[in-house]
Formats: structure tokens, C-alpha cells, sequence
């Protein structure tokens, strides 16, 4: 009886331990833990669009992504497709959060290039419009690319307006497109002879004659094609009468008749608020640039002066009773206002006659190598020719000169012009040529002129009253070949 007791007493004893230690293993058990989220992306460029980039989501133990770009703008997809704005370098973020609201970050720096970057820079993203830049010189010409504007420069203070309001339009689908704003130049290259010369004039079909009696109306606006080569720096444009610079400026030489084709140099610069776009056509010993702008910030862009203001001084009307040089010295015995200024060329005076050495001191002309060499005679004055009716000049031409087709020639010119008060005298001299086939070799020629019977130019010296500078060119220009010749008795009649 007691054994049974002790048995059952044993048996409860032995429960209340094993109740006891169920129970103190249930209070010390915790909750299973959620795994804390892990971040990582991987991206692909598009091939179609370089700014678009297609995110991958590698991300562990998430429920909610947030993503930020680097450009300012984010997105709460899991695996976005992000087009930038712009190329550059972008830094991206991806916070992973767990339903608990743990988060972890992975970032990665993406550049994003666009494979046709020198395109772009020149034709937008889709397009991009240049007009002649409006500060400084915008155009000139010059003997190279190391002095692309000595001899000549255009800038925006009004005399030629009409070529600032220009605009040529550059397509990323490879068209090109001239706008002209209604008004043409009338560039004396072109319309030299006619009443447009060197004046802004409506760009009509019908105003577009050039001085040969030619149609050039397909230098008007219309819509052409290019190619642009980014590794050598040289855009073409493909259409008759597509242009950019100057119209008659062709791939190798000048043309006053439009062309199918032109290819030029060009380079662009990146600037604040703006780009500059230089192109340039090297010809032998000629050099033209323009410098062209397109504005991202239009606040930029200066006013086109439409209004030229008056250039130098009207000077003293005076009819000299005399008017000559004999180039034998510099006395007033041999030169009367007649008197040389600056200029390229060199002329010594008092040097012997090369057919007779025993006569009369005679000038010895020097051409040089300046491409466009005058013989300058500057007044103080505006020359009044009531009293004159013709001029001359003696010419000796050597033969032992090198004449050659583009270089040398024996052309004699003489022209009068007005350069106190016209900065681009040239644009409306009177001109007075002699002809080739009257030009002997080896011998002193007096080549003598008509006032009223110009071979080119604005007027004549008598109908005038605003002629100040005489000009002597001989061995012909536009090329740096150099020469010697002789004259002597340039006398106004």
C-alpha cells in the first residue's frame, strides 16, 4: 500500500517537471524574423534612343522600391524605364524597403553619351537653327586662316541688315533648310552691274538676275540636304543652290551661277547660353570665314542695326588746275596732289628707263605678293573733273615677268573712288580698264581714258562729286604672284 502511494506521488512530482519546463520553453520563444532587403539593380542602354535606360530589379526581401535618377525625377515602379533629359553623367539610387519599412540603398553612376554627339552639336536633338552671330565681326576675308579677316570684316552696325536676319536650319534627319526672311543682299560678285548691287532688295524670283543676265533664283529659301563629317571638320550641302556663307562661295572656287553641291570647313564652340558655329572656303591664297550662332538662351541675342551710321567725313570739293605724277621724283615739278599713300605695292620713283637708260627718271612698280595689290593715290579732298575730260598713264610691261593662267596677267586697271565716306570704297568706284590685246610687251604704251566712258562702276568722275582716292592696279589681282613693271606721265587731261 505505501509502494502504490509513493508511486503516484512520484508520478505527479515527475509531470509538474515536465509541465514546468514545456511551459518555460513556450515564454522564451520569439516571433520568426523577416530577412532585412537587400538593393541592387543592373540597367541597359537603348540602341534606339540613346537618353532612354532600362532598369533591372535584382533587389531581396522587398515589397516597395523608390527610385531617383539623378535628374530630379523618381519613380516607384520596380524596374523602370527612364529616358533622360540630356546627356551627362547621373548618379541612380535605389532604396528597397521591407513590409516593416527596413530599407536598403544601391547606386550605381551611369554616363550617358550620345553616340552622335558632333551631330547633335550642330543639329539639335532634332533641329537646330544659326544665324550670322550679331557681336564682333560676323563675315571677312583674308590670305589665310591665320588672318581669315584682314583685308575685310563685316559687322552688325547696319550696312548690310537684311544677311543678320538669315537663317539656315540644320535637321538631325539629314535636311537642310534656308530661310531668307524675305530680303536678299545684293552681293557685287554677283549683281555687280545691276541696280541691286550692294543693297538689301525683296527676295523675289524676279529680282534674282545676276549681272550676266542669269537666274539665280535658287539661292532664294527652299530646303536642301547635308552631310557633315565631324573627324576632318567639313559639312556639304547637297541641292542646287543650297548656301551657307556667301552665295557665289563654291567647294573650290567662286561662281555667280548656283551649284548642285558645296562643301566648306567647320568647327563649333560651346559657349554659355549659346553656340558659335565657324565655316570657312580656303581658295588659293584667299581665305573667307563666317562666325554663326544658335541661342539656347534667346535673351542673348542682340538687335539686328538696321540703320548705318555715317562712316568718316564729306570732304572739301576742290578742282585741282593739275593733277599729274611723272614718277621721276618727288619734286613739285614731277607731282602735283597726284601723291602716293600706304598701299601693298612698291613704287620708286626716279629709276632708270629700262628701254633707254639715257632718258627721263621713271617709276619702278612692284606688284608684291598681296593678293589684292593697288597703287594708292589718298586726296584731302573730293576731287571736282568739271575741268578734265580724259586721263593717261605710260606702261612699260616687261616680258621677263612670269605670266600665268590664276597668277600674273598684264591687266592695267585705274579706278576713282570715294573712301572718305564709304568704308567698302570698292563697292562703288568708277573703273577704267585697259584691254589685253593692247598691251604690248618691251615697249612704253600711253594708254589714255575717257572720264565719261567708264568699263565698270557707279557713275562717272563728272557726274560725282564725292571721289577722293585714285587707284593703279597692274599685273591683274586676286592671286599673290609677284611682279615689276614701269610707268611714268599719269596725267588727268
Amino acid at each position: 500500500m505505501k509502494k502504490s502511494k509513493f508511486k503516484h506521488v512520484t508520478r505527479a512530482m515527475m509531470l509538474i517537471g515536465i509541465f514546468s519546463l514545456v511551459t518555460l520553453v513556450s515564454c522564451t520563444e520569439k516571433e520568426p524574423e523577416v530577412d532585412a532587403p537587400v538593393a541592387s539593380f543592373q540597367f541597359a542602354l537603348s540602341d534606339i534612343n540613346y537618353l532612354e535606360v532600362s532598369f533591372t530589379n535584382f533587389s531581396q526581401n522587398a515589397t516597395s522600391y523608390n527610385w531617383n535618377f539623378g535628374d530630379g525625377e523618381t519613380s516607384t515602379e520596380m524596374s523602370p524605364v527612364h529616358v533622360f533629359a540630356l546627356a551627362g553623367t547621373y548618379t541612380v539610387v535605389l532604396t528597397a524597403s521591407n513590409e516593416e519599412n527596413t530599407t536598403a540603398t544601391f547606386s550605381q553612376t551611369i554616363d550617358i553619351n550620345d553616340p552622335n554627339s558632333e551631330l547633335t552639336l550642330l543639329a539639335g536633338e532634332t533641329s537646330k537653327t544659326w544665324k550670322l552671330f550679331r557681336e564682333g565681326s560676323s563675315m571677312g576675308v583674308g590670305p589665310d586662316g591665320e588672318n581669315p579677316r584682314l583685308w575685310w570684316a563685316l559687322e552688325n552696325t547696319g550696312g548690310r541688315p537684311c544677311v543678320y536676319y538669315h537663317e539656315f536650319t540644320f535637321n538631325k534627319d539629314g535636311s537642310f533648310v534656308f530661310d531668307d526672311k524675305g530680303s536678299f543682299w545684293g552681293e557685287g560678285a554677283i549683281f555687280g552691274t545691276t541696280a541691286l548691287n550692294e543693297t538689301c532688295f525683296d527676295a523675289i524670283a524676279s529680282n534674282m538676275v545676276n549681272s550676266d543676265g542669269a537666274d539665280v533664283s535658287a539661292w532664294l529659301s527652299g530646303t536642301h540636304a547635308f552631310t557633315y563629317d565631324p573627324a576632318v571638320g567639313q559639312i556639304t550641302l547637297n541641292g542646287m543652290g543650297a548656301w551657307m556663307g556667301l552665295p557665289q562661295l563654291g567647294t573650290n572656287a567662286e561662281s555667280i551661277v548656283p551649284e548642285a553641291t558645296r562643301t566648306f570647313s567647320a568647327s563649333i564652340e560651346e559657349m554659355t547660353g549659346y553656340d558659335l558655329l565657324t565655316i570657312s572656303y580656303a581658295y588659293a591664297e584667299l581665305y573667307w570665314d563666317f562666325t554663326y550662332v544658335s541661342y539656347s538662351d534667346p535673351s542673348l541675342e542682340p538687335d539686328v542695326v538696321t540703320v548705318e551710321p555715317p562712316y568718316g567725313e564729306d570732304l572739301t570739293d576742290f578742282a585741282p588746275e593739275s593733277f599729274f605724277n611723272t614718277f621721276a621724283s618727288i619734286d613739285a615739278t614731277d607731282v602735283q596732289y597726284l601723291i602716293p599713300t600706304e598701299s601693298s605695292i612698291i613704287v620708286n620713283v626716279g629709276v632708270d628707263d629700262p628701254a633707254d637708260p639715257t632718258a627721263a627718271k621713271v617709276g619702278e612698280y612692284i606688284r608684291g605678293t598681296e593678293l589684292y595689290a593697288d597703287f594708292k593715290f589718298q586726296m584731302d579732298f573730293d576731287i571736282q573733273f568739271d575741268d578734265y575730260t580724259s586721263f593717261s598713264i605710260d606702261v612699260y610691261v616687261p616680258s621677263t615677268n612670269t605670266y600665268e593662267t590664276g597668277g600674273l596677267t598684264k591687266n592695267i586697271q585705274i579706278w576713282i573712288a570715294d573712301a572718305s565716306q564709304t568704308q567698302e570704297f570698292w563697292s562703288s568706284w568708277v573703273q577704267y580698264d585697259v584691254n589685253p590685246d593692247d598691251i604690248i610687251e618691251d615697249q612704253w604704251i600711253t594708254y589714255t581714258f575717257d572720264l565719261e566712258t567708264p568699263s565698270a562702276g557707279t557713275g562717272t568722275p563728272k557726274t560725282r562729286t564725292d571721289l577722293d582716292l585714285v587707284g593703279l592696279v597692274i599685273g591683274g589681282s586676286g592671286h599673290a604672284i609677284d611682279g615689276t613693271f614701269y610707268v611714268r606721265n599719269f596725267t588727268f587731261n
